[in-house]
């Protein structure tokens, strides 16, 4: 019985043999050079982190309206917390007389001539208000954010140095948030500030956002 041997492959023989098309045709693997497919955790990771984000921005919206809110409620009926019983604006007091009165450092002249003025305390009680309710409702964050900055870092000067640090207190800690809350958009996680942003006004005047 004769046994038939097929015969041996010669590298280089078949490819000469079929001639440059055959070697122009020859698919070239992508295996290694592929991006693998992103883990089923980084894909849910992103959006789950977007939402921790939006709602902690949330809660420090609402807690720094409250803020806001609560002075302005204690000062004027004299509730027993940083008003007095009995000194609340609308028994006569003065909500910045004391405050203003006490001011030390280099700008203490120029709070000891404003204190208990009229200018100034309808100037706060209305900024308080006016911060406190745009900040509760998510609108005009801009202005909310810039007026309420503005008004904790003249608080900061009133007093300096600080009593409790040579440098930063919590009115500076405060302001720095209230930049970032409008920054972030905070209005539009449970807020009016995506209505607010659509209105014809604030299209006209985008800085109202």
């Amino acid at each position: 019985m004769t046994t038939m041997v097929p015969p041996r492959h010669r590298p280089g023989m078949d490819d000469k043999a079929a001639g440059p098309e055959a070697r122009r045709t020859t698919p070239i693997s992508t295996a290694s050079t592929a991006t693998p497919p992103e883990s089923t955790a980084a894909r849910t990771g992103r959006p789950a982190a977007g939402a921790v984000a939006r709602y902690a921005w949330f809660v420090a919206r609402i807690a720094m309206a409250w803020i806001f809110l609560w002075a302005f409620l204690d000062k004027v009926f004299g509730w027993g917390y940083s008003t007095q019983a009995g000194k609340g604006w609308i028994d006569g007091g003065s909500p910045t007389k004391g405050f203003l009165s006490g001011a030390k450092g280099p700008f203490a002249d120029f709070y000891h001539d404003l204190a208990g003025t009229a200018f100034a305390n309808w100037a706060f009680m209305l900024g308080l208000l006016g911060i406190g309710v745009a900040l509760l409702a998510g609108v005009g964050m801009r202005i909310a954010a810039a007026a309420g900055a503005l008004l904790l870092t003249m608080m900061y000067t009133v007093v300096l140095p600080p009593t409790t640090n040579p440098l930063i207190d919590d009115h500076i800690v405060l302001a720095v948030l209230l930049v970032g809350l409008a920054a972030a958009g905070a209005g539009n996680t449970l807020g009016l500030g995506r209505w607010w942003a659509g209105t014809g006004l604030v299209k006209r005047f985008p800085w109202l956002k």
